[in-house]
């Protein structure tokens, strides 16, 4: 069995910040702040708009938000106040309990996986992964596939370096292309 995300972080991370990060205080260390997740809906409709936070639910544990339209937009047929998709917001031990998941069970399961992207950064401490499909995470049932959606993962951490970010997450296990 792998060690869980808490495990590495205070095993490998905090012990030898001085050689991965250059601080001394413990404070200084790089963590993960938050991981938010969200997904668009294809077409407009209650029906859609349920599934999709349904889907978000059953994915995290935690009930989804509506995220609505501030402006209207003719030209994609959008109206203001019109729901175009869900999020959910994961703090603390659930966020690293989903990353935990993520890392170990729905990657592998990701088809033609080679590893993630290294130019997925911002540049202000934070990595975004999308999925095209969400049927890759095993709380999803397999035949609740009527209308695939796919989802954007981000995981928001208190570096401020793109360097320091990409070596937090890479000692925490995650599987970067070489």
């Amino acid at each position: 069995m792998s060690k869980s995300i808490v495990t590495i972080y205070k095993e490998d991370v905090v012990p030898k910040r001085e050689e991965l990060f250059g601080v001394k205080n413990i404070h200084a260390i790089p963590r993960i702040q938050k991981v938010v997740i969200n997904a668009r809906i294809k077409r407009g409709g209650a029906a859609d708009e349920e599934k999709v936070l349904n889907t978000l639910s059953k994915i995290t544990g935690q009930k989804a938000i509506p995220t609505k339209a501030r402006l209207s937009i003719s030209n994609f047929k959008i109206r203001e106040g019109q729901v175009l998709g869900g999020k959910v917001t994961l703090r603390g031990a659930r966020a690293y309990h989903f990353l935990d998941r993520l890392i170990n069970i729905t990657f592998p399961r990701v088809r033609d996986f080679s590893g993630l992207s290294t130019k997925a950064f911002d540049g202000h401490g934070s990595y975004t992964v999308g999925f095209q499909e969400h049927n890759v995470f095993p709380e999803t049932a397999a035949d609740d596939v009527s209308q695939l959606h796919g989802l954007e993962i981000t995981i928001v951490t208190s570096a401020k370096k793109e360097k320091d970010t990409f070596t937090l997450l890479k000692t925490l296990g995650f599987p970067f292309k070489k």
